[in-house]
């Protein structure tokens, strides 16, 4: 399971619960954010693929169900592309193909979630809570936007090890390569998502031969952890049935 920019093994919380029931699940943090080490060098998305079939290897795992969000969903193509004999199946959530055909947030969105100076990473957070849930979640559910910042707060990103991953995310193009992919695979997304608005997701499906795409109506970027229930049990038959 592969999380997404700034984000480490934390974000999983909702599903390593349920997944691990059925399967042996391996969460980690990418390199420069949550526990693992933040080298000062250029990043790049199949840089982070590279890491993570080391980390498989490393666990003598030989193939495995893969599950990529967001950025995450940057790595989990980069893996199945370049290490094809690795992947067994694949999950993309919330995610892009990037270059000439990623769609990007709008630029009062993206003016929005950028003005982050002065502010505290727990003042972020809340400014940006739109873009991770739909507004009746977080008016109905104050005890889980509670946790859901706490969580987010655990093990917080270097302001200097995001933009090196921010900077990578800028430069990933799987574009011309997806019909590489031959995995079974599914694509998901909040049909609703601001930060990685769901075209892309129908971008790759249109791309990814023998592609499913499933969205969850009135979610956002946090789709798996809002409907969490109903993606836990979607890709728990999706990787029983591959």
């Amino acid at each position: 399971m592969i999380m997404g920019l700034r984000r480490n093994v934390e974000w999983w919380y909702r599903q390593v619960p349920d997944l691990s029931k059925y399967f042996k699940v391996l969460i980690f943090d990418n390199r420069g954010s949550g526990r693992t080490e933040k080298p000062v060098m250029d990043y790049s998305i199949r840089l982070f693929a590279d890491d993570t079939a080391g980390l498989m290897e490393a666990h003598d795992i030989k193939k495995a169900h893969i599950l990529g969000v967001s950025m995450g969903g940057y790595i989990a193509q980069e893996l199945t592309i370049n290490y094809p004999e690795r992947v067994r199946s694949l999950i993309l959530g919330c995610t892009s193909a990037g270059g000439k055909r990623a769609v990007l947030m709008s630029p009062e969105r993206l003016k929005k979630f950028t003005a982050n100076e002065g502010l505290s990473p727990e003042q972020i957070l809340q400014k940006d809570m739109d873009i991770y849930f739909s507004d009746k979640f977080v008016q109905e559910n104050p005890e889980r936007i509670k946790e859901f910042i706490e969580i987010s707060l655990r093990y917080y990103q270097p302001p200097d090890a995001f933009m090196r991953q921010f900077n990578a995310c800028l430069r990933h193009d799987t574009v011309n390569r997806l019909n590489q992919i031959t995995v079974p695979t599914l694509i998901a997304s909040g049909d609703d998502d601001p930060l990685i608005p769901p075209e892309n997701s129908r971008i790759l499906k249109e791309i990814i031969p023998h592609s499913e795409l499933i969205l969850f109506p009135g979610r956002r970027h946090c789709f798996f952890l809002e409907g969490a229930e109903r993606f836990n049990r979607m890709a728990i038959n999706f990787f029983k049935s591959a």
